[in-house]
């Protein structure tokens, strides 16, 4: 059941595509800000209305949705239609941002996004009205940067069986495996076959366009990696951090034993259960700017990656395409 509180709405995006979604504010004070919560991919939405509401319990208006092809943006007929991971970028967080933009003008603009939640902004062509994001986990499934120890089971999982069911069915059938949610065909290819430099997963002719409208996001971001995450490792997510190349990013590696745990892993930190914890902490960040764990973040480079990066650059400027 849905989280009590959130009012119903209906975002439709440039393509046509209607989108599922919630707003959240407890209708008097307002005044902290306005919050856009991208799910992890295969995650619905409503498993961060909880956390919607406590934002917005302290000063929020926050926007939660499902990506098209999820919950309550779903089509009638998921075999077939097409959708992609990009798609959830340019277009439907594209979409969320717009109409929260246009319902709420109090306070700076600001995404909370897991997994690949939040590396989709860079992919919006209006993403430079962000001001600040906190991304948890945030990479986009690259294979080699899985936890070593966890690699290969991790590898004949999502990019060996999860293309094999998807090709049988026609979509990845991930509810009845009790993997997440189904996803279209478009998606769970995209991340069963992910490329080391993200845009060479696009056509020549976009990759340029692409760039640009990562490198024209200016946000304050906080990436944060928790040590027992196998999938959000710090390579993954410096990864995805080096296309956003003019935010101030501060990336920070929380262990579980920070709040108190034995295992967090990829997806617990959005559960009530942290309610007392993490999303107070989050609330720093987010409404002051704040990192909250100084003491916990990482300044080393990723050498292999930013390498990698320039390459890609480099190649697409011999190319002419940059």
């Amino acid at each position: 059941m849905p989280e009590e509180g959130g009012r119903a709405v209906d975002i439709v995006c440039e393509d046509g595509v209607r989108l599922g979604g919630h707003l959240w504010s407890n209708g008097h004070r307002t005044d902290c800000g306005r919050i856009i919560i991208n799910p992890a991919t295969g995650v619905l939405a409503r498993y961060y209305q909880p956390y919607a509401r406590f934002l917005a319990d302290h000063g929020f208006t926050v926007l939660t949705y499902d990506y098209r092809g999820i919950g309550q943006s779903r089509p009638g007929q998921l075999r077939g239609c097409g959708y992609r991971w990009a798609d959830w970028g340019e277009q439907d967080f594209a979409a969320a941002l717009g109409f929260l933009d246009a319902h709420t003008r109090h306070g700076p603009m600001l995404v909370v996004g897991h997994s690949i939640g939040g590396f989709l902004p860079g992919f919006a062509r209006n993403a430079p009205l962000i001001d600040r994001m906190l991304t948890v986990g945030s990479q986009y499934a690259y294979w080699r940067d899985y936890a070593g120890h966890k690699r290969l089971r991790l590898l004949l999982k999502w990019h060996v069986v999860m293309p094999a069911l998807t090709a049988l069915c026609g979509y990845f059938p991930g509810k009845k495996l009790g993997w997440l949610e189904d996803l279209p065909a478009g998606v769970a290819r995209d991340w069963s076959f992910r490329r080391a430099r993200v845009e060479l997963n696009h056509p020549q002719d976009t990759r340029q366009e692409l760039l640009r409208r990562f490198a024209a996001v200016t946000a304050e971001v906080l990436a944060i990696a928790i040590t027992d995450d196998e999938i959000g490792t710090p390579s993954a997510i410096r990864r995805a951090l080096q296309y956003y190349e003019n935010v101030a990013a501060i990336e920070v590696n929380l262990s579980p034993s920070d709040l108190g745990l034995d295992r967090i892993g990829h997806f617990s930190l959005f559960h009530k259960r942290h309610a007392a914890d993490f999303w107070l902490d989050t609330l720093l960040w987010l409404r002051d700017g704040i990192n909250p764990w100084p003491d916990k973040r990482l300044e080393r480079k990723a050498e292999k990656v930013e390498h990698e990066i320039f390459s890609s650059r480099c190649h697409l400027r011999y190319k002419g395409l940059m």
